[in-house]
């Protein structure tokens, strides 16, 4: 059985042997991640270097430098000196290690202005500012636990002030001016169609905007490895088959399809069927304001 970093286990120590400081040789072989900045390594290092293969021969200096992060503190310390353990019982997501050591070394700086030069990184935390970050998600409301109830993609920014208004904006024009008009010849009993379209699309967009697309805790232990799951280098944990690392989610996504702006997140199992839903009912309600924009135009009101 599996442990998880929540448990406040940090990494095996078998995967530090000969004091290498190498990733578990039950990952040997794996193939850079197609979504990664840097590649999902596991082949184990034998002359103790942190070279890492990028699959083609040569050496990817970030992946290094990812390999780097687990080696510093030497020997067989069985916890990297870089990770942020949560301390409250809460889970650990397999968020981006190089992060997590930004995050850290900003809070032992005691950098907490809101206004750091970063446009993106001040309005995250102007609008987030009492939510728990989990990698460039944030949790806004969650369980005892640590599992999100309400969470906001990292580009929620876009979701928020573009597509929400797009929608609400024009459909309110089309209300105002074509269902509503006490000129127009529409059959008042359409309001009953166009309406609950309205907010069918923008429920179905809170859904997948706010739900976890699928969140995975970090699994350290080798025994993953040999049940099928791949090292992922990028968080430092075992990933199961399906599940990729989203570069700007910043952490790892079951089952994971692509990083949607229009809705502010990435695109995973968690909110998958919200997604497809809301693609479907955002076209009826586009071809429908279209249908009836043109109606009346014909019937020349």
């Amino acid at each position: 059985m599996t442990r998880r970093a929540s448990d406040g286990v940090g990494m095996s120590s078998s995967s530090h042997a000969n004091g290498s400081g190498a990733v578990p040789a039950a990952a040997a072989g794996q193939r850079e991640d197609d979504h990664s900045p840097t590649p999902v390594v596991g082949a184990s290092s034998t002359n103790g270097n942190d070279a890492i293969n990028d699959g083609t021969g040569g050496v990817s200096g970030a992946a290094a430098a990812e390999s780097r992060i687990m080696n510093e503190g030497g020997g067989n310390n069985s916890e990297s000196p870089d990770a942020v353990p949560t301390g409250n019982g809460k889970k650990q997501y397999a968020v981006s290690a190089r992060w997590e050591r930004e995050m850290e070394e900003e809070r032992a700086a005691g950098k907490k202005s809101l206004c750091s030069g970063d446009p993106r990184r001040d309005i995250d935390r102007w609008f987030c500012c009492c939510a728990r970050q989990i990698g460039g998600m944030f949790a806004l409301v969650e369980k005892t636990d640590g599992t999100p109830i309400v969470i906001a993609g990292p580009c929620w920014p876009f979701c928020t002030f573009i597509t929400v208004p797009l929608i609400v904006v024009l459909s309110g024009l089309v209300c105002y001016f074509v269902v509503f008009n006490r000129n127009s010849s529409l059959p008042w009993w359409f309001a009953f169609i166009y309406i609950p379209l309205l907010a069918i699309t923008l429920g179905a967009l809170f859904c997948v905007s706010c739900r976890d697309p699928g969140l995975l805790e970090r699994v350290v232990d080798e025994e993953a490895g040999q049940n099928g799951w791949f090292w992922n280098e990028q968080v430092r944990s075992f990933r199961p088959p399906g599940a990729m690392y989203c570069r700007e989610c910043k952490t790892l996504i079951q089952d994971y399809d692509h990083l949607c702006p229009w809705t502010g997140t990435g695109i995973g199992k968690g909110n998958m069927l919200a997604f497809k839903v809301f693609v479907v009912m955002v076209n009826l309600l586009c071809y429908t304001s279209i249908a009836l924009v043109a109606y009346m135009l014909l019937r020349g009101i």
